[in-house]
């Protein structure tokens, strides 16, 4: 290589590595990230007690490097959530960075004080990546929403409401027009409201029933909630009647067992087999009596909006009473102890395969094998109101008839988890047991219940 080469070539390597050097101090310098993108989603059409959001924040180039978030309403700005991420530095093109988030949050009378009526906006600041010289402005989103803090109005309209521990009762009230959902909540049970046929539809009425096991009525409270979450409440019951239900043991036996568990298995596809008889029978009497209660409180929303009935409910024909609503029940297996059930129904027996008829009219909505209740019947009254019937021999119904009161629909037998021929009797209103022997009484449907609907329901005494 001669003389003049080598410095040629040593000057184009300076200029590139100059260059290259000026190219790296522009992109130190310059290059920021990218503009995030925003997303913000409200639960809820307003603002109210608790209106649940969530924000989406992207920025796939060099990460998020800060979210902010904020309430404003008028002059006032209210900080909900602030976050600071680490970017990826400018001169690096790889690496871990945190490229979006999901941001859950809550806004509300209960979450911001002085919370006022009119409209409120919510504000989502993000930041991209700025370099050492440019600190780029923050790309902003808002939605803004009314905000609703008064409740819908709620008057009970009906008088005497006298409930018994097991029982049910109905009431009958006046609601708002920004109710979207209203009814009676007792704990983790509820009961729908419907419109008063033939009023001007904001008169409700409410079917309820009262939790075998709920020894005081505190809890039984008349509800009515807006679209965004706020609520009405009130109270409503005048006298509570508490109840002593029976215990009673039953000795699980090896010949019982081998009765009945298998049949069940069989006919329970979902059951996972638990290693033996007395296993499978544990999981049938707990896990399964829990998923066939959750189907009868699903069926409850095949209820016609209309009441099919308007009779007192029929008992069984000659059915000798075995066990009673709400029996608590201790299982003994070799004189030891191995579960607790209660017993949410009547145990009628008469002779092997009684005829079996329909309590009231009603339409049939299941009429197939159900678990611990074997071949079972459910007919439906309106307005949630149900009866179940249990453990048959055959079933003389298909799902979707139309039954009168009086008409056969089975026989009794001894399918499911039952111990002998008889008839397992309940009614339900929405998915939920209640004493039957209310309905079988003519002058409490006449005082308790028809006497607070009036021209809304006709009895036939």
């Amino acid at each position: 290589m001669g003389r003049e080469e080598r410095p040629r070539r040593r000057r184009r390597f300076l200029w590139m590595a100059l260059f290259l050097g000026l190219v790296a101090a522009a992109v130190v310098t310059f290059r920021v990230g990218g503009t995030p993108e925003i997303e913000i989603e409200s639960e809820l059409p307003g603002i109210g007690k608790r209106t649940p959001f969530r924000v989406a924040v992207e920025e796939p180039k060099r990460g998020l490097s800060k979210v902010l978030i904020e309430f404003v309403q008028g002059e006032r700005v209210e900080e909900l959530v602030a976050k600071i991420y680490e970017p990826r530095p400018a001169w690096k093109f790889w690496g871990p960075v945190t490229k979006g988030d999901q941001i859950p949050f809550e806004v509300g009378s209960e979450i911001i004080d002085g919370l006022r009526t009119g409209e409120g906006t919510v504000r989502v600041s993000a930041w991209p990546a700025p370099t050492w010289a440019r600190h780029p402005e923050p790309r902003l989103q808002e939605i803004t929403l009314p905000v609703r803090l008064t409740p819908p109005s709620l008057q009970v309209r009906s008088t005497q409401h006298y409930v018994a521990q097991g029982g049910s009762g109905v009431v009958v009230y006046r609601v708002g027009g920004t109710s979207v959902s209203d009814g009676v909540a007792i704990g983790d049970w509820w009961f729908p409201g419907y419109p008063m046929p033939g009023e001007d539809g904001q008169v409700h009425f409410a079917l309820f029933g009262v939790p075998f096991d709920l020894a005081d009525p505190e809890p039984i409270r008349l509800v009515a909630v807006d679209d965004v979450g706020n609520r009405a409440v009130a109270s409503f019951v005048d006298q509570y009647f508490k109840k002593a239900f029976r215990s009673d043991t039953i000795e699980v036996s090896d010949k019982f067992l081998g009765r009945v568990v298998p049949a069940i298995v069989a006919a329970t596809p979902e059951l996972e087999d638990q290693g033996g008889l007395l296993e499978n029978y544990l999981w049938i009497n707990g896990e399964l009596r829990a998923r066939n209660a959750a189907t009868l409180t699903d069926l409850a929303q095949q209820s016609h909006n209309e009441f099919l009935w308007y009779r007192a409910f029929l008992p069984m024909t000659s059915g000798q009473v075995m066990s009673s609503f709400a029996d608590r029940r201790t299982y003994l297996y070799e004189g030891q102890e191995i579960d607790h059930q209660d017993h949410l129904g009547f145990d009628l027996a008469s002779v092997r395969h009684a005829k079996l008829e329909a309590a009231n009219n009603g339409v049939v909505v299941l009429a197939r094998y159900l678990g611990i209740y074997g071949n079972a019947v459910v007919i439906d009254h309106g307005f949630g109101l149900m009866s179940l019937y249990g453990h048959l021999s055959s079933i003389d119904v298909s799902e979707g008839q139309q039954v009168e009161r009086g008409e056969v629909i089975g026989r009794s037998g001894e399918t499911g988890l039952a111990g002998g021929d008889h008839l397992h009797f309940t009614l339900l209103i929405h998915g939920k047991p209640v004493n039957p022997v209310e309905w079988w009484d003519p002058a409490w449907i006449r005082d308790r219940f028809a006497a607070k609907l009036g021209e809304a329901f006709t009895f036939n005494q």
